[in-house]
């Protein structure tokens, strides 16, 4: 897929991650880019900054999701790339109180689900279409000291895979961008457990993130890695889950100092 020219959504555009694939596309030239965040003020900082259209939405609403959709493609045009990308890490444990995992689930799995829920009918009758939905390395691996998470990002890389092996020979393309750590405000905290255990192969800018979504869209890659590490740790915990799971025991008692 190129760039150039093409309508795109990017939830959670208003720092981090999304701000930097509303620059990049831009860059790409899109013909626009529709940033999207749940604080309009941050949307329109971004708009204002990087020439982008400003919505605000929270896409764990349903509702908010339709209302972005319908009125990109009613005032812009057809959207040719969805980048279902906001997100939030919350839900510490088993203990945490059940809003705060429902919140995980709704912004996490739920708006990914929205987007394509609205818009494959419509990408249906055009013959094509394109979703880049953001979960993260904790989804393919999971997150120390982030039960949520890392459960409901597991949820988003298995309704990634069944949109991909559902619609794929109808035209519509999935990738799926499984970052491990990005210097974004979820990673401020350098004292976090996530945080230094993700960090371990090194804090990405989101800048170089976004060059390396982009040339991963130009081939139409299903998965998109932002370290080549995650690949090794994936075939390391497929091929021993007993070893896999005693070794994340042990990082999690050095990182919480129970070790």
């Amino acid at each position: 897929m190129e760039i150039k020219d093409k309508i795109i959504v990017v939830t959670g555009a208003g720092s981090g991650i999304g701000k930097a694939l509303v620059e990049k596309f831009i860059a790409e030239g899109a013909k626009t880019v529709v940033g999207v965040d749940i604080n309009a003020d941050t949307a329109k900082k971004t708009a204002a900054e990087l020439g982008c259209v400003a919505m605000s939405a929270d896409v764990a609403k349903e509702d908010d999701v339709r209302r972005v959709i319908e009125d990109t493609e009613n005032t812009i045009g057809p959207i040719d790339l969805f980048c279902s990308n906001a997100g939030v890490a919350a839900g510490a444990s088993e203990q945490s109180a059940n809003a705060e995992w429902e919140l995980c689930w709704n912004v996490n799995v739920m708006s990914h689900v929205y987007a394509a829920r609205f818009l494959v009918p419509r990408m249906l009758e055009r013959g094509h279409g394109y979703f880049l939905n953001t979960a993260s390395a904790a989804g393919l691996l999971n997150q120390i000291g982030g039960a949520a998470y890392g459960v409901t990002k597991h949820a988003a890389v298995g309704f990634s895979e069944w949109l991909a092996l559902t619609y794929a020979h109808q035209g519509i393309k999935v990738s799926l961008l499984c970052p491990q750590a990005v210097r974004t405000a979820m990673t401020a905290d350098a004292n976090d457990q996530g945080t230094k255990a993700a960090s371990g192969d090194g804090m990405m800018e989101p800048a170089q993130l976004a060059d390396i979504v982009v040339e991963h869209l130009q081939r139409e890659d299903f998965l998109i890695l932002t370290h080549e590490e995650v690949k090794t740790y994936m075939q390391r915990k497929t091929a021993d889950y007993n070893r896999w799971i005693s070794g994340m025991n042990r990082l999690f008692q050095k990182l919480s100092g129970a070790a």
